[in-house]
């Protein structure tokens, strides 16, 4: 779907959007058939786009992470079916290429987490870690260990009962391969995400030398970035070659293939209104409490260390659930710099000195994660050559 629905539109899948937000329990007043979405069948009033679907719709987008507008996009749709599913509505089970996606597969994650089977990222898909981990559980219940949650599985599952339940293992494990990596950042392997290539330019501004694309911005900043982890000792990689335009999959399945420690994305922002300005952050992370805690801690650095450096707005770092925070198997960091449609960010970005403190940032922002409890320097105070000199020492 490349339209974007809003008030006052007709479509089936705006009807789809109040069913599912029905089922959900989010629309009290809806008096149609709820079923299964692939099979749901609609009547014309249900197809109509009113201002009271708009509000359950921004509510629905704030609890997943999504930017609250009120209308019906793909990712809004996409996360409406993946939440319509509850555990014990299908049978879960791995499909090389092809896996289940949705919040019952999140559910069965975060029961085996509990339980000591499932180690890694709760993030809603069923693949070969979470066939393993079930499988395992099997085994030790007594059950056929075929990795499939079917009834007997499930059956299983619910006779557990209550338990009293801990930290997230996956971040328990992140945060101690960050410490036992050492403060050092010679040999740690960074993934830089440029967020356009190929034929995709982007926005043209006009700076004060001339015009210049948002491609070429953001491929600038990432060269910046990359000399000076190079110049630390870091083993960097781009996830895209500058002129192919690889899907987001493509580009986090190259990052698990590198066997990256984290993943750095960089990104620009446009708005209708020109008011909108300042640069954010986002990690992997959603209202139900999944997230990423190194993710998060390095987004909150990086997004210090930028506001400190720069006059941009600081609009925060945030939790997200999007494809490329959620496909990697490291922790990710999405840098949105700033808005090319607004006049005082346009000015900031397309100043190289400027691009230069943004880069300066963001490589402080990831020793100081290194550093841990290390870390004593108040933020923006930490420059590159001194950097450079206590990764020589």
């Amino acid at each position: 779907m490349n339209r974007v629905l809003s008030v006052g539109d007709t479509s089936v899948r705006v009807a789809e959007a109040r069913a599912n937000l029905a089922r959900l329990g989010q629309l009290t007043q809806y008096s149609g058939e709820v079923s299964a979405w692939k099979k749901q069948s609609y009547s014309e009033q249900d197809k109509y786009f009113d201002a009271e679907l708009a509000e359950a719709i921004k509510a629905f987008q704030q609890s997943r992470g999504i930017i609250p507008s009120g209308r019906i996009d793909d990712m809004t749709l996409r996360e409406m079916r993946l939440a319509s599913y509850s555990l014990g509505t299908r049978v879960l089970q791995f499909q090389q290429g092809s896996e289940l996606v949705g919040d019952d597969v999140s559910q069965l994650q975060s029961q085996l987490e509990e339980l000591g089977f499932y180690h890694n990222r709760v993030d809603g898909h069923f693949g070969q870690y979470t066939h393993d981990a079930l499988a395992d559980y099997q085994l030790n219940s007594g059950l056929q260990a075929d990795g499939v949650c079917g009834p007997v599985t499930l059956r299983a599952l619910s006779l557990l009962g209550r338990r009293i339940t801990g930290g997230s293992a996956h971040n328990i494990q992140e945060r101690e391969r960050v410490r036992n990596a050492g403060p050092k950042l010679s040999g740690k392997r960074v993934v830089i995400d440029p967020g356009l290539g190929g034929s995709r330019k982007g926005l043209t501004v006009t700076g004060r030398y001339g015009e210049i694309t948002e491609e070429e911005l953001i491929w600038d900043l990432a060269q910046r970035v990359e000399g000076r982890m190079i110049a630390a000792g870091m083993e960097t990689i781009l996830s895209r070659p500058r002129m192919h335009d690889p899907s987001i999959k493509e580009r986090s399945e190259m990052a698990n293939a590198f066997d990256a420690d984290l993943v750095i994305s960089l990104a620009c922002d446009s708005y209708a209104n020109e008011k909108a300005n300042g640069v954010a952050t986002f990690y992997f992370g959603s209202e139900s409490g999944n997230s990423s805690l190194i993710g998060e801690t390095l987004s909150g650095f990086i997004q210090r260390e930028i506001v400190a450096r720069t006059n941009l707005t600081n609009c925060r770092n945030h939790g997200r659930t999007w494809e490329l925070l959620r496909f990697t198997q490291m922790p990710v960091v999405q840098v949105v710099l700033g808005y090319l449609t607004n006049p005082h960010d346009t000015e900031v970005l397309t100043d190289p000195t400027k691009r230069d403190d943004i880069a300066e940032a963001i490589v402080v922002a990831v020793k100081r994660l290194y550093l841990m409890d290390e870390d004593n320097l108040a933020t923006g105070t930490y420059k590159f050559a001194e950097l450079l000199e206590a990764e020589q020492s």
